[in-house]
């Protein structure tokens, strides 16, 4: 190995903690607090005007978690992108999928009033005004594009057929069974009376993309609506422009992200997973608008194509992730011309968008800020919004990248957030944070949200190390298949390899380091607080995976985990994946564990969290809790849940990597009676 090697500072933190009010924990008068992360607010979604003079975007506004366990909303605000100044244009009701419509001097956004039965399609003019509902459907439009007319619009709803039931009074649920597709309809937004009619196809539809002309239209549809058939059977088809007939398929097998015509409607731009195997939707595409097989550009990419938008008939601007960083450049149809407009800095850009005269916007995030709209200057990026404000007056811990080096001559990345008043030469606790997937990767921007300590760690004295162990994506096809079929092996093995590499630059305390994660980052946790307790003083799993037997029959991915994570049926070797399982160890188990739980998670079944609970509990005098959240799924979604998951975590590695008690917390979680400024 060599030495972990600390690069630029990079721009921080992925998701924040919120810390429990306790006597024992130590927090920085300016650092970051729960409830500075309970009132952030970040831009979302994004678009720019064809003039490129305006721009509209939404922001996330979370609840107050003191006064309504409620998801955050998103209001519209337009943007003036050569003063800078925001106005808020819809702040009543929650909207998404915000657009310009063509042809007309307004913006439209799917929303629902409280007077409204469903999701419906609302317009708002550019001038201002009151929005007006200009569509609705019999069921909650889910998703929706503009023909380049203004007036016929493509969506896509849950079918209205209804299911017969018996006379009885108690209805049991029938699994997997009854399931309502997503339907595709086409409908003209200017005469409603004549009513949409549906997509001639069978299958749950997913996109639906006009081409410029206004002839055809590109889908995205899956056999059926599980999950499954999402991430792994969604197929590309051509369609006339009613949606009676099937013009040509696409011939290709494996995830799929974007599509988008060119300009001279002859191509199809796919983002797309590069065969059956890979386990993300990350390579770009390009096939012909009559279908066949696609080419895939640039196959031997050491990065993850994330979004792309036709530039011309034969370029493509794109944004991409090369390891933590975020690449906006261009390339051409062929995938000649591959070039760097911005390169790695400062700034993690998320998303884009661009008008034909080639004014930019991005939303994107910084080390010491959340998401917010930017703009294109001079090959660089400025921020417009300042959403946040108030963080100017907040001391935040450095972030950088780091490297290491594995046995086998792996080189991997992550990053590493500082404690706020870090002394050189002391020695601190340690958490460990481990994403989800593994087909996902921290990205250096901001790193802190409920679910991970970030700058909240770091303010209570904390360093906080975001690990991309391999399998991990925005390195290319062939890391992000380098786990597969080695469950909890390498891939975990790297975890502890950064981990001893920090503990031998000095930096953290041995004895003091705790371990976090969600989904599989759960697994991670778990596999660390038993099979190597030894290393880890605390841990809080999120999530998890526990025992990989029960784990692919509960779960509602079965063909996804098979065909880009194990590679092979378990049922060929119940042995090899038992021993893959943290229960299988759990009786060595001497690290605090807590574990927390969404009760309606489809994902990976609460029945994970409930088998390595009891087998800790019985097997050990380990201290160990099982936290649920009922009315939660594969991670929390409403304030008060996030707000308690955050005092909870930061509470339990309070407890244990700083604390001198071994007993567990108190079951209630102590909250300051002051409300969450918003």
């Amino acid at each position: 190995m060599i030495p972990l090697s600390l690069k630029k500072p990079l721009l921080f933190l992925l998701m924040v903690c919120f810390v429990a009010v306790q006597p024992l924990v130590a927090q920085s008068d300016q650092g970051l607090t729960p409830k500075d992360v309970a009132k952030m607010q970040q831009v979302n979604e994004i678009a720019i005007a064809p003039s490129g003079e305006k721009a509209i975007y939404t922001l996330q506004k979370q609840a107050d978690p003191e006064k309504e366990n409620e998801p955050a909303s998103y209001h519209l605000y337009l943007a003036d992108l050569a003063s800078g100044n925001s106005i808020p244009y819809v702040t009543t009701m929650s909207v998404s999928d915000i657009a310009f419509r063509p042809n007309h001097n307004s913006i439209t956004f799917l929303g629902k009033r409280s007077s409204d039965e469903t999701t419906s399609l609302y317009e708002i003019s550019m001038n201002g005004g009151e929005a007006q509902k200009i569509y609705s459907f019999e069921t909650p439009i889910g998703d929706y594009e503009w023909a380049s007319d203004g007036s016929q619009i493509a969506f896509m709803a849950q079918d209205t057929i209804t299911f017969e039931r018996s006379s009885l009074p108690y209805h049991p649920e029938v699994y997997e069974e009854n399931l309502k597709q997503r339907r595709g309809y086409i409908a003209n937004v200017d005469m409603p009376d004549r009513g949409p009619h549906q997509v001639q196809v069978e299958g749950s539809v997913y996109q639906m993309r006009w081409s410029p002309n206004g002839e055809k239209l590109a889908i995205a549809v899956a056999p059926s609506p599980k999950v499954d058939d999402y991430y792994m059977k969604q197929q590309v088809k051509f369609v006339d422009h009613e949606g009676k007939k099937i013009l040509g398929e696409v011939d290709h097998e494996g995830k799929l992200g974007q599509i988008g015509w060119s300009p001279d409607g002859s191509k199809l731009a796919m983002i797309a997973g590069a065969d059956i195997h890979d386990p993300i939707a990350g390579r770009l595409l390009i096939v012909s608008a009559d279908g066949g097989d696609p080419t895939q550009l640039k196959p031997q990419y050491k990065g993850m194509f994330e979004q792309f938008k036709w530039t011309g008939s034969n370029e493509l601007h794109y944004l991409s992730s090369e390891g933590v960083w975020s690449i906006y450049g261009s390339i051409n149809a062929d995938g000649s011309n591959m070039n760097t407009i911005v390169d790695k800095g400062n700034t993690n850009l998320s998303s884009f968008d661009r008008t034909s005269n080639g004014a930019t916007i991005f939303a994107a995030s910084s080390a010491s800020h959340p998401q917010e709209l930017y703009q294109l200057a001079d090959n660089s990026v400025d921020r417009v919004t300042n959403t946040n404000s108030w963080l100017k007056d907040k001391t935040l811990g450095k972030q950088e990248v780091v490297s290491w080096t594995t046995d086998d001559g792996t080189e991997l990345q992550g990053i590493l957030v500082y404690p706020v008043d870090y002394e050189k030469g002391k020695q601190y606790p340690l958490i460990t944070t481990v994403h989800g997937g593994p087909e996902a990767h921290y990205n250096h921007g901001w790193v802190t949200n409920y679910s991970d300590a970030g700058q909240v760690g770091a303010a209570q004295d904390y360093f906080v190390f975001y690990p991309n162990y391999r399998g991990s994506t925005g390195r290319g096809e062939a890391f992000a298949k380098s786990s597969q079929g080695d469950l909890a092996g390498a891939e975990f093995d790297d975890i502890i390899a950064g981990v001893d590499e920090l503990v031998e630059e000095g930096l953290v305390d041995d004895n003091k380091v705790g371990v976090t994660g969600g989904s599989y980052g759960g697994y991670a946790t778990g596999w660390m607080a038993t099979k190597y307790t030894d290393r880890f003083a605390a841990g809080v799993m999120f999530v998890g995976i526990s025992d990989n037997i029960s784990k692919w029959g509960t779960s509602d991915i079965p063909e996804e985990l098979y065909l880009v994570h194990t590679r092979e049926r378990i049922w060929e070797d119940y042995q090899k994946y038992l021993e893959r399982s943290p229960i299988y160890y759990a009786g060595q188990a001497d690290t605090p564990l807590l574990i927390m739980h969404g009760k309606e998670d489809t994902r990976v079944d609460p029945g994970q969290s409930y088998e390595l609970y009891r087998h800790i509990k019985t097997r050990t005098d380990t201290p160990v809790r099982l936290v649920l959240y009922p009315g939660e799924g594969h991670g929390n979604s409403n304030a008060t849940a996030r707000y308690d998951y955050n005092l909870r975590m930061m509470r339990w590695f309070n407890q244990y990597l700083k604390g001198q008690q071994q007993a567990r917390p108190d079951v209630e979680i102590e909250v300051e009676k002051t409300a969450v400024e918003h």
